[in-house]
């Protein structure tokens, strides 16, 4: 997924329907929100998906450097967008990347009898240098009361894929970026059954204070998205108020999950702000001091955007 250019021209890049339950969506992206005086990184970002106005991936980029976001985990969620991402990430200093199949990208590779092989390349991916996660892995349940007689297969897809991505993480000692989507028993089980990697952390954090206890216990990471501004989060912000500081971590998860109050528009990393302040502010605590312990909790997962890969003593 490149082009003349060095990468990322509109053409290639992923598109979402521009239709949510039979309406228009607003596809304008908000407006810049005042800049931050200490600076954050994006935890989780998908730069290949299309979405709005169709903004080059550095036009993203300059607009969250603009507010002070320093840098991007670039997030893949099936060969290609890897493929894309690692290749992004050794070429943009702004950029670090995060290679995986996506859970509900698992049975289909397994379907197809191509699961084995695309295990095998997300470990190669996982060995080059600016690849710093990987992720996104893990389960998602959502899916399976509709699922029929497939139910079986797609649970057991997941868990093979969620397994073996543990094992990469381990192996290349890279932190590890989880999915759980209506799943936290079994992602938990499957975590302390096969032994989880030195810097594991939730993607886009969904539970309540119940599973913020289990990560806080165990050490693991919770990154908080535009979901917890939304006002029916309640227990995402009861989990936040109870988080170890040096366990939270902020996101985007773009071009989904926009902070309020643009809901439902297109998200970008520059929107970070957004959701850093209203996270700083039900903690009770100011913007700044929030943002600075981020930002090293950030390096202690991935390295710095300009180091090499940071190394955890066994």
């Amino acid at each position: 997924m490149s082009d003349s250019n060095g990468a990322g021209d509109a053409a290639h890049l992923r598109r979402r329907s521009d239709e949510s339950g039979g309406q228009k969506r607003d596809l304008s992206y908000p407006p810049l929100p005042p800049a931050l005086t200490v600076p954050v990184y994006d935890n989780h970002t998908h730069l290949e998906i299309e979405d709005g106005e169709g903004l080059d991936y550095r036009e993203h980029l300059d607009r969250a450097s603009s507010v002070g976001i320093r840098g991007v985990v670039q997030v893949g969620n099936d060969l290609e967008t890897s493929r894309w991402s690692a290749e992004i990430a050794a070429r943009e200093p702004r950029v670090l990347a995060a290679v995986a199949i996506h859970p509900n990208e698992a049975p289909r590779y397994a379907a197809e009898g191509r699961l084995a092989d695309a295990l095998a390349e997300i470990d190669e991916l996982a060995g080059r240098t600016r690849v710093r996660a990987v992720g996104e892995t893990g389960l998602d349940w959502s899916r399976l009361d509709t699922a029929g007689d497939d139910a079986d297969r797609i649970r057991a897809a997941q868990i093979e894929s969620f397994e073996a991505h543990i094992e990469i993480a381990k192996k290349h000692d890279l932190a590890l970026q989880i999915h759980d989507r209506d799943a936290h028993d079994d992602v938990v089980a499957t975590l302390k059954r096969v032994g989880a990697p030195a810097r594991t952390v939730f993607h886009c954090f969904s539970g309540g204070p119940e599973l913020g206890a289990i990560c806080a216990d165990n050490g693991w990471y919770m990154s908080f998205a535009g979901t917890v501004t939304f006002k029916n989060a309640a227990p995402l912000r009861e989990a936040l108020v109870a988080a170890p500081r040096h366990l939270v971590l902020v996101e985007t998860d773009a071009p989904y999950l926009t902070p309020t109050p643009f809901r439902g528009r297109p998200n970008s990393p520059y929107l970070i702000p957004l959701t850093l302040r209203s996270m700083a502010e039900t903690m009770g605590t100011d913007a700044s001091m929030l943002a600075a312990q981020i930002t090293s909790n950030t390096e202690l997962v991935y390295g710095t955007w300009e180091s090499e890969p940071i190394t955890v003593d066994a």
